[in-house]
């Protein structure tokens, strides 16, 4: 086992890309652990649009990171120290655990420690994305803020990433019609083929506006948004009275260096009568373990089906966090730390 502990710290904040540059990689002596907490070996990163929005110094949902602390992310790991006995060593956790080999933690916060159970029919990998934020973020987003109806048409914006290729195949257990709008023609031919989608649209193509319109013939009633600018728009003047729009995320403005104009649409929440309504995936903490036990049996049943891409090595994070933005990735985006070092229990 290492002596220790490669640290990724914030050391200063992009304008526009994310550069390897805006962190400093240090190494240091493994943390000792205090009263209820555990040490945690962190084997899987989770990487996501949301770690740009916490390198910036503005208002958001949670503090920004501070210039030389450690660059906070979601992660996966075993416990090889613990004083709390909801953590035996051994247990797989997850929690935001940071971008560094070794963490010592307890077991509240916003979001707070979790024990994978033992014998989940999926990998460390698939449950890092559905039983964690990108999972609970389509279920509560979609069912409860975006309310849909059976045999309503949800349209899904990065439909091939985490969060959104489970949107679209929770629209179809619930009798809706999904139109995913993606960036590649394999991430359409995928969201379609295999997910389940009933039509898939490249936002790269020139006369998707109309691929959509032709998707949504009777219009559509619900728009999980996880991009904003010219896809938004779209959408907006293709809503059906009193539709509900879910702001997850507005990715494509979180690297912009000028101003983000728009809506320019934004009268037709006026004229269409339409409830949009943002929501932060902690707002339905108390109701996280509902959202997993449905997502681990619909997974069971075949129903969802999930993808990774996976990139070696710790080392690499800050150069790998921009697919997400570059459209590099398919489905939740991990970087492999190392393997658990100890037998699960």
């Amino acid at each position: 086992m290492a002596t220790l502990n490669r640290r990724f710290l914030l050391a200063s904040r992009p304008t526009g890309r994310i550069d390897p540059e805006h962190f400093r990689l240090v190494e240091s002596e493994i943390p000792e652990i205090g009263p209820g907490e555990v040490l945690v070996r962190n084997c899987y990163l989770s990487l996501d649009p949301t770690n740009r929005i916490w390198m910036t110094d503005r208002k958001q949902y949670m503090p920004p990171v501070q210039i030389g602390d450690v660059m906070r992310g979601g992660a996966a790991g075993q416990v090889i120290r613990s004083n709390n006995p909801a953590f035996p060593v051994g247990a797989i956790v997850q929690g935001l655990l940071g971008w560094q080999d070794y963490a010592a933690i307890g077991a509240g916060g916003e979001i707070p420690l979790v024990r994978l159970p033992k014998g989940l029919p999926m990998s460390i990998p698939t449950a890092m994305g559905l039983l964690n934020i990108t999972g609970f973020s389509a279920y509560f987003g979609l069912l409860d803020v975006g309310t849909p109806k059976a045999g309503e048409t949800v349209v899904v914006s990065a439909a091939a990433g985490a969060v959104g290729s489970i949107v679209g195949q929770i629209a179809k257990i619930k009798g809706c019609r999904a139109v995913g709008i993606a960036g590649t023609p394999e991430k359409c031919a995928w969201i379609k083929d295999e997910l389940g989608f009933d039509a898939a649209i490249n936002y790269r193509d020139a006369d998707w506006q109309q691929q959509l319109k032709a998707a949504c013939p009777d219009g559509i009633d619900v728009n999980f948004e996880n991009v904003g600018g010219a896809i938004l728009d779209e959408v907006l003047w293709r809503m059906n009275m009193r539709g509900r729009v879910s702001l997850c995320g507005l990715i494509s403005s979180y690297n912009a260096t000028d101003p983000v104009p728009g809506p320019y649409n934004f009268s037709m929440i006026l004229m269409k009568r339409l409830r949009v309504e943002g929501f932060i995936v902690t707002d339905f903490a108390p109701r996280f373990r509902e959202a997993a036990a449905e997502l681990v049996k619909w997974y069971a049943e075949g129903k969802i089906k999930y993808r990774e891409t996976i990139v070696e090595g710790l080392e690499n994070a800050p150069v790998a966090i921009n697919q997400l933005f570059d459209g590099g990735n398919t489905g939740k985006l991990i970087v492999k730390i190392a393997d658990p070092p100890l037998p699960v229990v």
